[in-house]
């Protein structure tokens, strides 16, 4: 049996390993491509290891177009992914308290409400969003892409961190309460401290989705000067002329860093029920 179970492991392994080859080599191909000349790229698209690693790629890429260098890019994405990410993750933690510990008439009504807006494809409400920004002078501008994550707009983070502070027993409530604390002490000095994983969490993944949104700023941001990194990419490509892949890859690898450094460094909390493991203890 241990044989047999060694043998099976083996298996389980090699298919393991051969399905994450599969699975990363586009991204591996990308990278190395990002090394090769901009004219063997395609010519060589068979050879992942390039023959010469060159860096000219990343020169002429960080250079920008139109005296606007990719470090602005990069400082745009930044601005907007960091504050979309703060406005999101408060106002969830705040609508997530209110539905989990705050009885109010229509409280069954607002959750239906919000696991609908889960439901909905976002691209049913591009065009009303368009003409409302429109009316407000909002188009050209970052605001559509940050204020409106400042009220809680993404249910599946309401959800996620509603569901955390459901798994918190509300006896701490209840002795807080004894002890004089409001909804709002209980919240800042109990709650918060507790739902630390899941605000990390929900940091991590609003980031990446805000870093990697394309068509909101394609929709929003008509000066190339504010574009954003994953909108400054398809600068690259230009279908009438020549397309320069190598510093569209080269940036391209660039822009795929913040997030990997990221996710790396905060993994531990994606590891739910940290905190209140530590409770039942």
């Amino acid at each position: 049996m241990t044989t047999k179970k060694k043998i099976t492991n083996i298996i389980y392994h090699i298919f393991i390993c051969g399905f994450a080859i599969v699975m990363i080599y586009p991204l591996l191909w990308m990278i190395m491509s990002s090394f090769k000349e901009s004219n063997t790229i395609f010519t060589t698209a068979g050879q992942l290891i390039p023959k010469k690693f060159i860096l000219d790629n990343y020169i002429t890429g960080w250079k920008g177009f139109g005296k606007v260098g990719f470090g602005t890019f990069f400082k745009n994405s930044f601005f907007i992914s960091i504050l979309a990410t703060i406005g999101t993750v408060l106002s969830s933690a705040i609508v997530a308290f209110g539905l989990s510990r705050c009885n109010f008439f229509g409280k069954k009504f607002l959750f239906t409400a919000m696991l609908l807006s889960m439901m909905l494809p976002a691209q049913v409400l591009m065009i009303p969003q368009y003409l409302w920004y429109q009316k407000l002078n909002w188009v050209g501008t970052y605001l559509p892409l940050i204020v409106p994550y400042f009220f809680a707009t993404q249910g599946f983070f309401v959800y996620l961190i509603m569901n955390f502070i459901d798994g918190i027993p509300k006896e701490l409530d209840e002795a807080a309460k004894i002890d004089g604390c409001s909804y709002y002490s209980i919240f800042i000095r109990i709650i918060l401290p507790l739902i630390v994983p899941s605000l990390v969490t929900s940091s991590i993944f609003s980031f990446m989705w805000r870093w990697d949104d394309f068509l909101s700023a394609l929709l929003y941001i008509n000066e190339s000067a504010k574009y954003p990194v994953s909108l400054a990419l398809k600068l690259f490509s230009d279908p009438s002329s020549s397309s320069d892949y190598g510093a569209m890859f080269a940036m391209a690898t660039l822009s795929i860093l913040p997030a990997i450094i990221i996710f790396i460094s905060l993994q531990k909390y994606l590891v739910e029920g940290i905190s209140t493991s530590g409770l039942k203890g």
